[in-house]
């Protein structure tokens, strides 16, 4: 044959059905029979035949493209969220549409760019979404959920941590170890994680009477906890524990603590947050409380999928519970 470019029409030729059965059984429809779903399949394998996405959503007005927005890609933690959303979505047959986005809050060029594409729904990550950004989403039918944070602002699905009563866990440990003075390496001060996490821990400390918390502002990366861990130490050299707000500041803080002359855990605990891979290497051993990330990424997809095939279906908030880890960083002080 010397026709490359094979239509639904050449392959419903050559199965002997019509164009519109071809173009249902591509769709998945499955009210065609077994023996004309085979027969179908057949003739386009023969020919070579992928179905056109943009031209089948002309006609099914769906797109089957999603939109994920993400801030702190070099996060560990986030990359591999990537890749479990792209897992899963890619299954149910989705395409996934990535927008780095460079500021805390989505601008309006990425909602732009999204909107362009046509998005059936969009999942946001680390950055902050707009009551106007979501008000643009909503007049267009784009269904939101919010993955790791929750703005009570807003009306969109959110998935996420109980970070409040994990932090309280993470402090109680610390406590019930016999550690005295404390100090707290923050995230973004504004987004729901920090605020939660710190919340959580605080309460612990005051209903044990324990008044020395240090808390110094990072950005949920190695530089910023290196830094912050410095200017902690420097200040008071009394420490003997820091919890920071991820596992990637935890590691800058680790590094910075062993380039100060200081041992870990000798002289002072060290507790992360998130469980990253790195977590578990030998040069860290890092303690850290694990987020249960594969459940709470298929909770978010059904949701999604769910409000896109229901736009009656009511927003919903999800917290999940997750565990501690223990590892090499934290050692009894009594």
């Amino acid at each position: 044959m010397e026709k490359k470019n094979y239509t639904s029409q050449d392959v419903a030729e050559v199965a002997g059905v019509s164009q519109s059965t071809v173009s249902r059984v591509f769709a998945g429809n499955t009210n065609v029979s077994e023996k004309k779903r085979k027969k179908i399949l057949a003739a386009a394998e023969k020919l070579g035949y992928k179905p056109n996405a943009h031209a089948r959503s002309l006609i099914t007005r769906k797109t089957m493209m999603i939109g994920i927005v993400m801030r702190n890609i070099r996060n560990p933690f986030y990359s591999a969220v990537l890749e479990i959303f792209h897992n899963r979505l890619s299954a149910l047959g989705y395409h996934l549409i990535f927008i780095n986005s460079e500021n805390e809050e989505i601008q309006e060029s990425e909602v732009t760019q999204l909107l362009e594409y046509n998005i059936e729904g969009v999942i946001i990550t680390d950055a902050l979404l707009s009551s106007s950004a979501s008000e643009k989403f909503k007049r267009y039918g784009i269904v939101v959920v919010l993955f790791n944070r929750y703005t009570e602002q807003l009306e969109s699905s959110a998935v996420f941590c109980d970070n409040y009563l994990a932090a309280k866990q993470i402090a109680t440990y610390l406590v019930e170890l016999g550690h005295q003075s404390f100090a707290f390496v923050s995230g973004p001060s504004d987004t729901s994680t920090t605020i939660d996490r710190l919340k959580g821990f605080k309460e612990v400390l005051r209903e044990r009477g324990i008044k020395n918390l240090m808390i110094e502002p990072g950005n949920y990366t190695f530089e910023s906890g290196f830094k912050a861990a410095q200017e902690l130490i420097t200040r008071n050299k009394n420490i003997d524990c820091i919890f920071c707000g991820n596992d990637i500041i935890a590691l800058g803080v680790m590094d910075a603590i062993r380039t100060m002359g200081l041992r870990i855990p000798e002289d002072v605990s060290v507790v992360g947050f998130d469980n990253i891979r790195m977590a578990e290497w030998p040069s860290y051993s890092l303690t850290t409380w694990e987020q249960p990330l594969e459940e709470m990424v298929d909770t978010t997809v059904e949701l999604l999928v769910n409000e896109i095939g229901d736009t009656t279906a009511q927003p919903q908030t999800v917290m999940m519970k997750g565990h501690l880890v223990v590892r090499n960083t934290v050692r009894s002080r009594k």
